[in-house]
């Protein structure tokens, strides 16, 4: 069965409609569709990057006018503001203990921390990164089924690589605000936490603090992290595409040529849970090197910082649980957030292909 599957005649190319859906209507499916998922799934990705920022050495200890110590977690002592809780207070076990103290010390709404980064990095970073896999995947199948049939099976990898890779270098100072928003607080009584612009100045004006300031060419401290974001993102994007596309192809062609709305929500969904869920788990150690990468405030360190460096170094102190830190929050997020964006791009998508075919 499998070999007759394999050996079989190649998928149909889309639709002629859909081909000629230009860039602006593919955009405006994908950027709905991330808003979606970047509320949905924020809490997960605090709890991720909470985890991997402590397995850092980053001590969360922050002072806040409207901070408590819940009841099973004794004051530690005083200091300059008033009483300080015990450092076991900020010390996390596991996704449910982030949950459990974050809503505890500082209400629920802190589960959405960096929110407002997100919604800006996935607006722009989706909007950009879907179409331009539309249109590469259709341009190097149509190249492969003129001129090279044996590439077509990965047009998913290629395009999914390259449109990863152009919206990382166009996105990367916003996913640096988002990831030091979520892991970091202000230490300043009645304050509130600093905002994506506020950090941004933050990682700005760290350039004065370098001894040699000629290493730090002005804006480019806003790419801080970028190199290990390309290490994480680009084997995730042709991870999860390369599984996902056959994955759905599979799901709807179980239920033969009755692809209405439902039908492609749900085969779209399934497949880019399972995608979602295989390529995050996979890229997790190139996400603890991203997320440590960011949330390094010496100068002088970043300086010395990739990702092959940092992946030695936790494998060298923590072992194999060290580069798995936080797997199972991303591998949580990123099921339903792959999901939900491919699934509701294919669906307006649908639907737009169906208003132009009644044209």
């Amino acid at each position: 069965m499998e070999q007759a599957s394999s050996s079989g005649p190649p998928p149909p190319p889309p639709p002629a409609a859909e081909r000629d859906m230009g860039f602006a209507e593919r955009a405006l499916a994908a950027a709905g569709a991330a808003v979606v998922s970047a509320v949905l799934v924020n809490p997960l990705d605090v709890a991720k990057t909470r985890l991997q920022a402590q397995a850092a050495g980053v001590v969360y200890n922050p002072i806040w006018s409207d901070f408590r110590c819940y009841p099973s977690c004794s004051t530690g002592g005083v200091n300059g503001f008033g009483p300080s809780c015990s450092p076991e207070c900020f010390q996390y076990r596991g996704t449910m203990d982030v949950f459990s103290k974050v809503t505890r010390q500082a209400r629920l709404f802190r589960l959405w921390r960096g929110t407002s980064a997100s919604l800006a990095l996935a607006v722009p970073t989706v909007g950009i990164y879907l179409p331009s896999y539309d249109l590469l995947r259709n341009r190097i199948e149509e190249y492969a089924d003129c001129n090279c049939p044996e590439l077509r099976p990965y047009a998913p990898l290629i395009s999914g690589s390259i449109a990863r890779s152009l919206a990382c270098i166009t996105c990367s100072p916003i996913e640096l605000a988002r990831t030091r928003m979520q892991a970091f607080k202000e230490s300043n009584v009645g304050g509130k936490p600093p905002g994506m612009w506020k950090t941004l100045l933050g990682v700005l004006s760290s350039r004065q603090s370098i001894s040699s300031p000629e290493n730090f060419r002005g804006y480019h401290l806003l790419w801080t992290g970028l190199g290990a974001q390309l290490a994480r993102d680009v084997p995730f994007s042709a991870i999860c595409w390369t599984v996902l596309e056959p994955t759905r192809r599979h799901l709807i062609g179980l239920v033969g040529e009755k692809s209405n709305t439902a039908v492609i929500l749900g085969a779209n969904f399934s497949a880019g849970f399972i995608a979602g869920v295989i390529s995050a788990g996979a890229t997790c150690p190139l996400d603890v090197a991203k997320t440590r990468r960011q949330i390094e405030k010496d100068p002088e360190r970043v300086l010395n910082m990739n990702t092959r460096r940092i992946l030695l170094e936790v494998w060298r102190k923590e072992g194999i649980n060290g580069l798995f830190r936080g797997a199972g929050p991303r591998m949580g997020r990123a099921g339903p957030s792959v999901g939900i964006v491919v699934s509701s791009y294919e669906v307006v998508k649908h639907i737009l292909h169906r208003k132009h075919t009644e044209l």
